[in-house]
This record gives C-alpha cells, sequence and structure tokens, in this order.
C-alpha cells in the first residue's frame, strides 16, 4: 500500500518535487525536445522574477491555514501549505506576511535554498549502487510516463519511486498546478531576501527514506502500484481538490479528507498514513517548541495534513502549554 500512499501524500510531503522540477531546469529539457513533442507538453512555468515579486507583496488575499501559538510572552505561528500551485498562489496575503514578518526563525520540512540540504537530498534521491534494475516492461512503463509528462531526461538516475511521486506533481499541470508555484518554496524565497535565519525541522534522508522502498526487492512493487495510481483519474482529482481546500482556507475539508480522498480505507493504508504524516508530527513539534523556548520567534511552514486532528501541529504544541488560536480561516469564512 505504499505506493497509494505516496500518491495520495503528494501535497503533504515536500520532497524531491520543488527541487527537480525547477523552472529552469524543465526549460532546458523542453529546448532539446523536437517541436512536434512541444505542441503536446503543457506550458512551462514563467515565474516573476524576484524583485518583481517583492514589490508586489503583500497579495490581495490570504490562503492556507495558520495558527498563532503564544507561550512565556513570546508568539510564534503555524502555516499549513501545500507543495503545489497556481500563479496567484504565490504572494501570501497580509496575515501570512504580517506573521512571517516577525518571525526571527522560519521553519520548512526541508529548506531547498540551503546548498547542504540540496546535496543531500539529490544524494539520497540517487538509485543506490547494486539495486536491481526494474523488469523491461515496467522500465517501459516509467519511460512512457516521463515521455507524457515532458521531461527528458532529467529524472534518470533518480530513484523510481521518486520518479513517480514527480510525475504525480507533474499530472497536475494540465489542470493549473504546477510545483513550481508551491508556496514554500516561494516563502523560503521571502524569507532568504530578509536574511532571516531559516531551517529545516525534518533531514533530506529522513524524507526520502519516508517515499522509497524499505527493501529493494520492493522497489518494482511499489513502482507498480505507483504508476497504477498515476494512471488512476481519482489520484488527481483527490489532488486537486485538497489543493483548492487549501486554497479556500477550507479547515473543515482538510480535517475530513480521510472520509473523501478514498486513500485511507485499509489497515495497511491507515498505518502507512499514520507512519509517513502523523508520526513525524511529533519531532517537528518538538523542533519548534525547542526553538521557541529559547527565546526565537518561529514561524513554521509545513504541509497542511501536519496540522489537522489530535495528533496535528497545533494540538500537540497546546499540549505542551502553548496558548493556540486560529487565524486563517476566519471565524464566520467557513
Amino acid at each position: 500500500m505504499l505506493a497509494k500512499l505516496l500518491a495520495r501524500r503528494l501535497l503533504s510531503v515536500l520532497l524531491s518535487v520543488p527541487m527537480l522540477m525547477a523552472p529552469g531546469l524543465l526549460r532546458a529539457q523542453a529546448l532539446e525536445a523536437p517541436l512536434a513533442a512541444e505542441a503536446l507538453c503543457p506550458p512551462l512555468a514563467e515565474p516573476p522574477a524576484q524583485a518583481q515579486w517583492l514589490q508586489a507583496l503583500p497579495g490581495p488575499v490570504d490562503r492556507g491555514l495558520l495558527w498563532r501559538i503564544e507561550k512565556d510572552g513570546r508568539v510564534s505561528h503555524l502555516y499549513g501549505t501545500v507543495h503545489v500551485g497556481r500563479p496567484d498562489w504565490i504572494s501570501p496575503g497580509p496575515q501570512v506576511m504580517a506573521a512571517l514578518a516577525a518571525a526571527d526563525r522560519v521553519a520548512f520540512e526541508l529548506d531547498l535554498l540551503d546548498p547542504d540540504v540540496l546535496q543531500r537530498l539529490q544524494r539520497a534521491a540517487r538509485v543506490p549502487a547494486g539495486q536491481p534494475r526494474l523488469p523491461d516492461a515496467l522500465a517501459e512503463r516509467l519511460a512512457q510516463q516521463r515521455s507524457l509528462a515532458c521531461v527528458g531526461s532529467l529524472l534518470e538516475g533518480l530513484r523510481p519511486e521518486l520518479q513517480v511521486i514527480t510525475l504525480v506533481s507533474l499530472s497536475l499541470r494540465g489542470d493549473g498546478l504546477d510545483p513550481a508555484w508551491g508556496i514554500d518554496g516561494w516563502l523560503a524565497r521571502l524569507a532568504h531576501a530578509r536574511r532571516q535565519t531559516v531551517l529545516s525541522l525534518e533531514t533530506p534522508e529522513q524524507q526520502v527514506a519516508l517515499l522509497v522502498a524499505p527493501r529493494p526487492a520492493e522497489v518494482a512493487t511499489v513502482v507498480r502500484r505507483g504508476l497504477d495510481e498515476l494512471e488512476d483519474p481519482a489520484t488527481r482529482r483527490v489532488a486537486l481538490r485538497l489543493a483548492e481546500h487549501w486554497a479556500a482556507s477550507d479547515l473543515a475539508a482538510i480535517e475530513n479528507f480521510a472520509q473523501w480522498c478514498g486513500c485511507l480505507e485499509s489497515e495497511a493504508e491507515r498505518q502507512a498514513h499514520q507512519a509517513g504524516v502523523l508520526a513525524r508530527n511529533p519531532a517537528m513539534a518538538e523542533r519548534i517548541a525547542t526553538l521557541h523556548q529559547r527565546g526565537a520567534r518561529v514561524f513554521a511552514a509545513v504541509g497542511a495534513l501536519h496540522m489537522t486532528g489530535p495528533e496535528g501541529l497545533p494540538a500537540l504544541l497546546a499540549r505542551r502549554g502553548f496558548q493556540v488560536e486560529l487565524l486563517l480561516p476566519q471565524a464566520g469564512r467557513h
């Protein structure tokens, strides 16, 4: 059931997609492709120049989920994100901007603008030496999906399980969602531009371990099931619905993800969700609490599914003595 978790958890896990889908890399691959192939490819994302984007901030609308947490006379914030988006989602609104500006420590699952983090992620994402090759028919099926996604040779050398996750994210481009517009990356750009201290709550090695087969003998099974999910229109519908609920700051819908996603119906799927999402929350909560208790004002931005329910970050930090107040959605918005 790991493959189903990989596909359904697309918007809650930040891993190789933002790194691999850098607009410049995609543009270079497109320039190498034949004209006939280009006509079938979704248009490439054209992010604005950073100076132009910074001058336009804040955006007019707040999106996502935002909490104010207070302890020991200091205020920090939690922000629930998605890792793909639309062009008009990259500009944080007034409340999110104010929360970010008030922080002296900005934390993400991974800070992909940190060269060390990026190098370690790239290293961990490569196919290990000696790993068996995929069966020919499965390798061809994966190659066909890379061709449909117009990535050329961009994913070569990447673990095949991670290729599938990347391809799932790219399948949303036809619906207007693109990793290039993921809010996490733009918030990281903003924090670095302001020379704030930016931190990672997890390690690249931890995130890769969550997403790959635990044993080499299971790789082919995971890839096969992952491709099944990629080719299932329901996977894209779930990702689109979750992204739109995020953009509308619809906390109730995100909290009820398990009831409408159709992805946590078996015990194995629930165990995978527990291991891949909920089990990560205590360590992230510990890291955020430690930073705050050492005198920092923290802005922590992680996937929205880490924020909900009794095991979500707001609830965990409330149990640690933080006063927790929901700012987005605002009262009466939903």
